[in-house]
């Protein structure tokens, strides 16, 4: 395998389905946020409710700090504060989880529309094309018609035998012996 190259999109799809999750968790955090002009380092020291009652603001477990969050980037940095201890928005969903949980959801989501999508092509191939049970069918009765025919074919031919035995035989159009001489 290589160097987590077949990683690399999955990786990027989880993070983008865990950002628009967190956004959506987030939504009631952002109708309580503090004015904008607080500044998230005069909550260090405190509680993370305290901290995260302004959304810009991003509690680290570890040093119990209050900082504003890196908007220039999806997650924070490492140097800033571990994923499993950053907070933001609600204080019991750390975003190490979060990316799991959301990963997982998206992943899960894909494979079932992945499934979805093979089970009806699937469906529309094996409609399209009679199976062996209808071929067998179609067969014995293409032989059967066969079969009619030639016993039809070997009757005409015994009758008109017959016919021409006893003199009954007609000819198909009486007046061409005349146009023939």
């Amino acid at each position: 395998m290589g160097s987590g190259g077949a990683r690399g999109p999955t990786m990027r799809k989880g993070l983008s389905l865990s950002g628009a999750a967190l956004l959506l968790l987030l939504l009631p955090a952002a109708t309580a946020q503090q004015s904008p002009g607080a500044a998230c380092s005069q909550n260090t020291n405190r509680t993370c409710q305290e901290c995260l009652r302004n959304v810009s603001c991003l509690w680290c477990n570890v040093n119990k700090t209050c900082v504003d969050y890196p908007v220039a980037k999806l997650l924070p940095p490492a140097s800033l504060c571990p994923l499993s201890s950053a907070r933001w928005g609600v204080c019991w969903v750390n975003f190490e989880a979060l990316i799991i949980a959301m990963s997982v959801i998206g992943g899960s989501f894909l494979l079932a529309v992945a499934m979805c999508c093979c089970c009806c092509c699937c469906g529309r191939k094996r409609s399209r094309k009679p199976d062996r049970s209808e071929e067998k069918v179609m067969r014995e009765q293409e032989e059967r018609r066969i079969r009619q025919e030639e016993r039809r074919a070997e009757m005409k031919s015994r009758h008109d035998e017959i016919r021409r035995k006893y003199g009954l035989f007609k000819e198909e159009n009486p007046y061409a012996r005349f146009e023939n001489n």
